[in-house]
């Protein structure tokens, strides 16, 4: 047990909530006030990278990233080559999925890039205007990188002001029982 009689999985647990409070804040009314009225895709970005570890923040933001460009790049792709068909969207997602799991091959959060493509599509189809896709997709890709990157900012200065050690390994001879 650590501080306070919790664990260092209950430590960090309660430092994700401070985490999440605060980035929150930071990403719901910058965005707001900067006229974004539904900034989910920065919340949910941010909720991702603000792990209490920040080696796994720095990860998650990294295949977040990537998976957010692919989907975004076989979005706008589609929809400036493709004439307008709801049978793109299909063949879209399916595309970003193999894009994502053969060629960029960041499994964590491998199910953004075909979210993103459909965003991106779907806004583009439903609106009959491939300039409401690609306007779409930049939006979301803004907000995710807004997103990712408050998260990052604020585990990383988490860490700094309160840090939650591992607890010691211990050697496995240590655990056996002595037998007489």
């Amino acid at each position: 047990m650590d501080r306070f009689d919790l664990s260092y999985e209950h430590l960090l647990g309660i430092r994700f909530a401070i985490n999440a409070f605060i980035a929150t804040t930071i990403v719901w009314f910058t965005l707001r006030s900067l006229g974004v009225g539904n900034p989910i895709w920065a919340i949910a970005s941010m909720v991702a990278a603000a792990d209490p570890e920040p080696i796994e923040a720095r990860r998650m933001f990294r295949c977040r990233l990537a998976n957010v460009v692919v989907g975004c790049v076989v979005g706008f792709g589609m929809l400036l080559v493709g004439d307008g068909s709801d049978w793109l969207i299909p063949f879209a997602l399916a595309l970003t999925v193999l894009i994502s799991s053969y060629l960029i091959r960041i499994k964590t959060m491998w199910r953004q890039a075909p979210i993103t493509a459909a965003i991106v599509l779907a806004t583009g189809i439903t609106q009959g205007a491939k300039a409401a896709g690609v306007e779409s997709g930049l939006r979301k890709v803004g907000q995710v990188i807004f997103g990712c990157v408050v998260g990052i900012v604020v585990s990383w200065l988490m860490s700094k002001v309160w840090l939650v050690k591992p607890p010691p390994e211990r050697d496995e001879e240590e655990e056996l029982p002595a037998t007489a």
